[in-house]
């Protein structure tokens, strides 16, 4: 892979470290600040301003004039045009985009290059999408005529996880502002930058000024602010159980709707008739792809017992050929986010061996990185599906097998957690498949494949892994409030 030459002046200089609202650089009101980490090397890579509620006031305040203003004003199609010019310039800048993610998350480039290129995909989804909401005419009979508009819902409010950045930002911003919403983000603590710098963006694609506004800072400051603003009328969240049911609570005092993904411990189901290669295949992957900090990570394998030992010693071997390193060094998994990450990683770790699991594969910190938060890749055996390590998310490279004997035996554990955001299923006859996606509580099912989909495809889950749909059309209608209008002729 050859990439342009960036220096730490092309990447981190041009960001002031500073709040962007209302389309210029500020300093926090109470001029605090934190430090983002690169988690390769544990170095500091900038000072960033630390957002309050004062912050956050200014801006949903910059926000909804921008609502009243010259935003509110543009046709839909206008707004589609803006959302296209927008892609056109991130995608002209996808390389610095992928590196300055890569410093400030860890995970390798080619990884992020493919990140920047779907938040591309995902703002030219939601351009097209912008004229093509449409209301209905409901038949009341002839003395009538009784129609539905689609309105924006107003200023929303977009708090985001660290694994995925600006991918994340733009799944849920892109249908946002396709609705003609204007919006307030919140990035993760731990990688501030993209989301700054995609801000920024926005505004030389000729977006006006207030549209998006991005506030750094930590949850129980600027989240929680964001959440409780009475002037913020719809709030996206994508993170931890436990504070989803905070934000959920909040938003219910003024009865915002909320969409919340709040993850899973995902079962990937390999029956006795399944193409072994294809599902270890998929499981590398769906496991350790982005050192496994990925809600819909295949961490949890439901294993036939007569295909387990097949199954395990292709994974294990797979595995055992991923390369691990610094996010530029352009291996195939990088580091965690944090250090906190990595404690907690590493505890699940502990656990598991002095639990009994067998250590199949990796357990440990690799050799030559003393430095940085590397885990190597891991898959426990023999594990005891009432551990912690079976049921909750670990959020890491670390994946655990299990074995059953029928298949209403594996929808018993598919179904045995609070969790239920993904699901895969591996047989080759297909009308067992479907049964089985048929019966098992998740909101998406993927056959014969993982991370299968794309922009197109909405996704969210059900149980504690949350509450309403992100992507393709549904996710648009997120941003909508639906008006009817009655005329008697």
């Amino acid at each position: 892979m050859t990439l342009r030459t960036y220096s730490r002046t092309d990447l981190i200089d041009p960001l002031p470290g500073q709040h962007f609202i209302d389309g210029k650089w500020r300093n926090s009101a109470d001029g605090r600040t934190f430090e983002t980490i690169d988690p390769s090397t544990e170095a500091v890579l900038a000072i960033v301003a630390r957002g309050d509620a004062i912050d956050i006031d200014a801006a949903v305040r910059a926000a909804h004039r921008a609502l009243r203003g010259d935003w509110g004003g543009l046709s839909p199609a206008d707004r589609g045009r803006l959302l296209f010019r927008l892609a056109e310039l991130l995608e002209s800048e996808a390389e610095r985009f992928a590196l300055l993610e890569t410093l400030d998350v860890g995970k390798p480039v080619k990884e992020a290059l493919g990140d920047i290129r779907g938040v591309c995909a995902t703002l030219r989804y939601n351009a097209g999408a912008a004229d093509k909401m449409e209301g209905a005419t409901i038949p009341l009979g002839r003395d009538f005529v009784d129609f539905t508009m689609l309105e924006p819902v107003g200023v929303t409010g977009h708090i985001v996880p660290w694994n995925y950045p600006l991918g994340m930002v733009a799944r849920s911003v892109a249908p946002a502002l396709a609705a003609g919403c204007t919006v307030v983000i919140k990035p993760a603590e731990q990688s501030p930058l993209t989301a700054l710098a995609f801000a920024e963006l926005c505004q030389r694609a000729g977006l006006p000024d207030g549209v998006v506004n991005v506030v750094a800072g930590f949850g129980e400051d600027a989240g929680a602010a964001l959440v409780s603003h009475p002037l913020v009328r719809g709030i996206t969240f994508t993170g931890s159980v436990e504070t989803g049911r905070k934000i959920y609570a909040g938003a219910a005092q003024g009865l915002k709707p909320v969409v919340l993904e709040l993850g899973g411990k995902n079962p990937m189901v390999v029956f006795e008739d399944a193409d072994l290669e294809r599902a270890a295949f998929d499981a590398l992957d769906g496991a350790f792809g982005n050192s496994g900090q990925v809600c819909s990570s295949s961490s949890r394998f439901l294993l036939h017992r007569s295909i387990r030992e097949e199954f395990l010693d292709r994974l294990a071997a797979g595995a055992a050929r991923l390369t691990v390193g610094r996010g530029l060094d352009n291996c195939d998994l990088g580091p965690l986010v944090s250090k906190e990450q990595h404690a907690k990683v590493r505890s699940y770790i502990d656990e598991g061996r002095a639990t009994g699991a067998a250590v199949r594969l990796g357990g440990g910190r690799p050799k030559g990185l003393e430095t940085g938060y590397f885990v190597e890749p891991t898959i426990f055996d023999g594990v005891d599906p009432a551990s912690r390590l079976s049921r909750e998310e670990i959020f890491g490279p670390v994946a655990v097998a299990l074995s059953f004997d029928t298949a209403a035996d594996a929808l018993a554990m598919a179904n045995g957690l609070g969790f239920g955001l993904v699901a895969g299923v591996y047989s080759r006859d297909i009308s067992r498949a479907l049964a089985f996606a048929r019966d098992v509580e998740a909101g998406s099912v993927w056959i014969n494949g993982w991370f299968i989909g794309g922009v197109q495809a909405p996704t969210g889950g059900i149980k504690e892994s949350g509450v309403g749909r992100e992507r393709g059309l549904p996710g648009i209608r997120n941003y909508f409030n639906i008006k009817n209008i009655g005329i008697r002729l």
